[in-house]
């Protein structure tokens, strides 16, 4: 049994990847001891300001009273039983809460072990809602550069195929459609909207939906974009009989300011992803909702169902922690926090911008990002930000931060800090 901090270290250096490293040459890790509140604690008893939320889901923070209480009671009753043929309270009740919270009109939910998952399963959606209205050659999706859905193999067929991640795949995935990456302001829609109703246009006969991320599009880049354009999206797929897919796993829960970023626009996708936030950090639970038309729609096609069916489906632990972190989300007003994060987070970023070697400042609702003229040093990056008391994880060319929604004004200036230090080094 390892034990030692030498050797669990040197353990996992030998033998556990981490997400995007190499198993050969791998990059530095730290090991977390502890984490309560907003702080994480090394070994070596640092605490570290968590400016990540955990990738983006722990919003509540770590160790919250209430999702530790929610976990061990349902702990007490029953941890996982097999969804096919079984049901139980905190999945009907939580998908109950979904439907009440989600934008008008999706009201069925198919529950999903993680992000990527929900994404496979809001594919096979449109593709079977295609052939249930006898268009089985419709099989392929309209998107825009930029994006990021996940990475199995669906999902990363409608990632960008060039910029992004999955570029080596390109050759065996399926090859979809894809349209320019919004305009970073409401100048640049007529032109984008042109361009994007054209080419849907163009390939009508053989497409089947389109989807994105709404307002921001997280691992591709961290860009955002004016409502406006998914309004455009709304209509094209109206003109074209498209499901519209809004991947909202890291948008979704207040992250852009508003409780879904579809929210923004004003408009209701068909079918939509949510993840990430959606336990608090707790465990792993995805969901995607569709319309009354889709889910009939898929259910006139050859198999009669949704051909889908997770082992964890509807887990019970994670569906008890997941009621109680959307209670938690209400409870605490949500948007006056994020409101007050993404403030801090504008005035403490807004003289980055001014740095040698950085290209754009930008925020939205409690997100930041610097983009700099160059690639990042992950390794130099992380280390002067842990220098400044914070955990960051810069990627490509941009050090950007996700903070919890319970972050204080002193964290958030923290981190603020420790993104220009970051940047400065990288």
């Amino acid at each position: 049994m390892l034990s030692t901090h030498d050797d669990l270290l040197s353990f996992d250096r030998a033998h556990v990847w981490h997400p995007y490293t190499s198993m050969t040459d791998p990059t530095p890790v730290r090991r977390v001891t502890a984490a309560s509140g907003t702080r994480l604690t090394l070994d070596d008893g640092t605490e570290l300001v968590d400016g990540m939320s955990s990738w983006w889901a722990a919003i509540h923070g770590y160790r919250h009273p209430r999702l530790d209480a929610a976990l061990r009671a349902q702990v007490g009753e029953f941890a996982h039983v097999m969804f096919g043929g079984l049901t139980h309270g905190p999945a009907v009740r939580l998908a109950e809460r979904l439907v009440e919270l989600a934008p008008d009109g999706l009201e069925h939910v198919f529950l999903a072990d993680s992000g990527s998952v929900s994404v496979e399963v809001a594919l096979k959606m449109v593709l079977q809602y295609q052939r249930g209205a006898g268009r089985p050659e419709r099989t392929r999706m309209l998107t825009v550069r930029g994006g990021y859905h996940g990475d199995t193999f669906g999902c990363m067929s409608v990632c960008d195929p060039v910029g992004g991640m999955h570029s080596m795949f390109a050759g065996v995935l399926p090859q979809q459609v894809f349209a320019p990456q919004p305009p970073a302001d409401e100048a640049g829609v007529p032109a984008w909207a042109s361009a994007f109703e054209a080419l849907a246009g163009q390939h009508a006969g053989e497409l089947a939906g389109i989807i994105v991320e709404p307002l921001l599009q997280g691992a591709g880049g961290m860009w955002t974009y004016p409502a406006e354009c998914l309004r455009v999206m709304r209509a094209v797929a109206d003109r074209h009989d498209l499901v519209l897919v809004f991947d909202e796993i890291a948008t979704g829960f207040g992250r852009t300011g508003t409780l879904f970023a579809a929210d923004a626009a004003g408009v209701s996708p068909d079918v939509m992803c949510v993840g990430k936030a959606l336990t608090g950090g707790y465990l792993t639970l995805a969901a995607a909702l569709c319309t009354r038309r889709v889910a009939e729609g898929l259910s006139r096609s050859e198999s009669g169902v949704l051909m889908h069916g997770p082992t964890y489906m509807g887990n019970p632990l994670a569906c008890a922690v997941a009621l109680a972190s959307l209670d938690l989300l209400v409870e605490n007003d949500w948007r006056s926090q994020v409101a007050r994060v993404g403030a801090g987070l504008a005035a403490g970023l807004e003289p980055v911008g001014r740095q040698a070697g950085v290209a754009d400042v930008r925020t939205i609702g409690a997100v930041g990002v610097v983009q700099l003229d160059h690639p990042v040093d992950v390794v130099k990056a992380t280390g002067a930000a842990i220098e400044q008391g914070v955990w960051l994880r810069p990627f490509r060319d941009l050090v950007y931060t996700m903070p919890p929604y319970v972050s204080t004004d002193d964290d958030v200036a923290r981190i603020c800090a420790a993104v220009e230090a970051a940047a400065v080094v990288a």
